[in-house]
């Protein structure tokens, strides 16, 4: 009788969503986990069933005191090491937790992945500390198994250039559905007005006063849902901010198992992302692309942005090349059989571009522990 491979998963924020859907994957996939990470917020208990470990709490947008909490981690290596003494494999969930990967493994073979969901803005500026920062990262890599990346940007974009870089795996956020297709249920009347929901994580200044605008100038004919967390260090307090723009709603923060009728809400998904532009915002593909395409909403985006070369190529989507000029103009002109002609371009995606099933999840944990090869 053999035993499930363990995996020592180091995270960035152990309340982040898209964290819980991995653990629940690599668990579904046959491996067992040992969970260990900072947190923002609130210290949880545990995270889909496996129990957590808080290293510290830290804040968004505050990359020093981040830099401080890794630090005062790695000067306590013994608590990293005893963890690791429980795994077989250690997977690192952003540049930060990689270093501490490294300190936990010490003096052990265990393979390691590094998982590469965003490239901080820090990491590609031409001043001291951008460079500082890159050579410490081309350090860590030379000791890494495999990256794990969510777009095929990363890795040609980014990855490419670092010396000794170790081989490249793209895994995109689908959304991820063991159980069966989540198809969409019924359809929303179509507009005017014509609903477009922003969901997930809300950290783009540009994208709330552009969707403002459009509302403004448009009253009656568009409306704009917006749900989250938003970004302390962008968004002070935004649902006062949303109360002065009419049109725009801020409906607080959702459940992950109901993100998918908050999907069915609205006739549109927001996939502009301004945050980090020209740089990480220009090569990511956002969970939104794949959470409001498994509900055949038409994705609205940035068309020469990796997003939008994603939508193209399956022939789909609301592509914008003048940005602000193209989403007043489309909305302008938008009809009914428009609409349905958009919904029945996102429904002929392939569910597989969309979806990770029961067999991804297995392939996922097979590639992290060395399983497969």
């Amino acid at each position: 009788m053999t035993t499930d491979p363990t995996i020592l998963y180091l995270v960035h924020d152990l309340n982040d969503a898209a964290v819980a859907r991995r653990v629940r994957m690599l668990r579904d996939g046959g491996a067992a986990l040992v969970l260990a990470g900072f947190h923002r917020g609130a210290a949880p208990c545990e995270v889909e069933g496996v129990e957590a470990v808080p290293l510290a709490q830290t804040f968004d947008g505050a990359l020093r005191q981040r830099m401080l909490a890794v630090a005062a981690q790695a000067a306590r290596p013994w608590r990293l090491m005893k963890l690791a003494r429980r795994a077989d494999a250690v997977m690192a969930r952003n540049l930060e937790m990689l270093l501490l990967a490294l300190v936990a493994r010490a003096g052990r073979g265990m393979p390691l992945t590094y998982e590469c969901l965003d490239v901080h803005r820090s990491l590609l500026g031409r001043g001291w500390r951008s460079r500082l920062l890159r050579g410490l990262e081309n350090r860590l890599l030379r000791s890494v198994d495999q990256i794990i990346v969510s777009s095929p940007a990363f890795a040609s974009d980014h990855f490419a250039h670092r010396r000794g870089s170790a081989p490249v795996r793209v895994v995109e956020n689908k959304v991820y559905a063991p159980r069966g297709d989540p198809k969409p249920e019924g359809e929303i009347p179509p507009g005017p007005p014509w609903r477009i929901g922003w969901f997930g994580m809300i950290r783009c200044r540009r994208s709330l006063a552009m969707l403002a605008r459009l509302a403004e100038t448009l009253p009656g004919r568009v409306e704009v849902e917006v749900r989250g967390r938003p970004s302390p260090a962008v968004f002070k307090d935004i649902e006062a901010l949303t109360a002065t723009m009419p049109g725009v709603s801020f409906m607080g923060a959702y459940e992950a198992g109901n993100l998918p009728a908050h999907y069915d809400g609205v006739h549109f998904a927001w996939g502009l992302d301004f945050f980090e532009e020209g740089l990480n915002s220009r090569w990511l593909l956002p969970n939104r692309l794949y959470e409001g395409g498994a509900r055949d909403r038409p994705i609205i985006a940035q068309a020469d942005v990796e997003t939008g070369r994603w939508l193209a190529q399956r022939g789909c989507g609301v592509l914008l090349h003048d940005v602000e000029a193209d989403l007043l103009r489309f909305f302008e002109g938008l009809t009914a059989a428009g609409y349905d002609d958009l919904v029945r371009r996102s429904a002929a995606v392939p569910r597989g571009d969309l979806i990770a099933d029961a067999e991804d999840s297995r392939a996922l944990a097979d590639l992290v522990t060395g399983r497969g090869e």
